[in-house]
């Protein structure tokens, strides 16, 4: 592989786990009420955040979960406990409620100050673990140990493929106000709750998969990894071989 290679990988991957474009209308639910400028600025702070939390997982590896003696497994179980709270508030209209009450409460703030106080709202769960969840920061450790073939120039450029990624949350939050004002008041309505149920399904998959992990013919495997598990059964079928169910 070349150092290219690495790189386009390594920025497919991170995009397609972190996913900027489809996290739109859940950064514009997080801030109802904002002005365009402090939608931006709180943005701009997110993209930080995620660049200098992933850049620590891709130059130091799992040595700040290997710390706290906490396992991957580990951290997708409270991932998704945290991800299904906030799509129970979402799903119930709970989470429009709270944040338009913040809009009115921050709504004498300056820019910088409300940017700073939403930011401070949504690091948990909109930053860690829905944008930077246990697979984003898995592919940064596995890239970072292909990278250390390349030396120096690998490390950098793994590092420009993070900020590359951080760069698109921006660019794709600054559209929040375009989605806001096509779909209304009753179409944000409509759509987060939506996301919430969503959500609700994907914080369960995170636990699933967590637990699968961690234990033994606890959960099936085609339950923790449903489309990988049919996609192999699919390959096993058409070569010939006999497909086994996991009980």
């Amino acid at each position: 592989m070349s150092l290219t290679e690495f790189a386009v990988n390594f920025f497919i991957a991170l995009f397609a786990l972190i996913d900027p474009v489809g996290n739109v209308p859940l950064f514009a639910a997080a801030t109802v009420g904002a002005t365009a400028a402090g939608r931006r600025l709180t943005a701009f702070y997110i993209a930080v955040f995620a660049f200098l939390f992933l850049g620590a997982f891709y130059l130091t590896g799992l040595a700040i979960l290997q710390f706290f003696g906490i396992s991957m497994a580990a951290f997708r179980i409270a991932g998704g406990i945290l991800l299904l709270l906030l799509g129970l508030d979402m799903a119930r209209g709970d989470l429009m409620h709270s944040m338009a009450d913040a809009g009115v409460e921050t709504a004498q703030l300056s820019t910088r100050a409300y940017a700073k106080a939403r930011f401070e709202g949504l690091i948990v769960p909109f930053g860690i673990p829905l944008l930077i969840g246990p697979g984003a920061i898995g592919s940064a450790v596995i890239y970072a140990e292909e990278a250390r073939a390349f030396g120096a120039a690998g490390t950098a450029v793994g590092l420009g493929v993070i900020a590359a990624v951080c760069a698109l949350i921006v660019a794709a939050f600054w559209f929040t106000n375009l989605i806001s004002r096509a779909l209304g008041k009753i179409g944000m309505v409509i759509v987060v709750r939506v996301l919430g149920l969503i959500l609700c399904a994907m914080a369960i998959q995170f636990m699933l998969t967590g637990l699968a992990s961690s234990t033994i013919n606890l959960v099936r495997r085609d339950t923790a990894t449903p489309y990988q598990s049919r996609v192999h059964a699919g390959d096993a079928g058409r070569n010939g071989g006999a497909t086994s169910h996991p009980r």
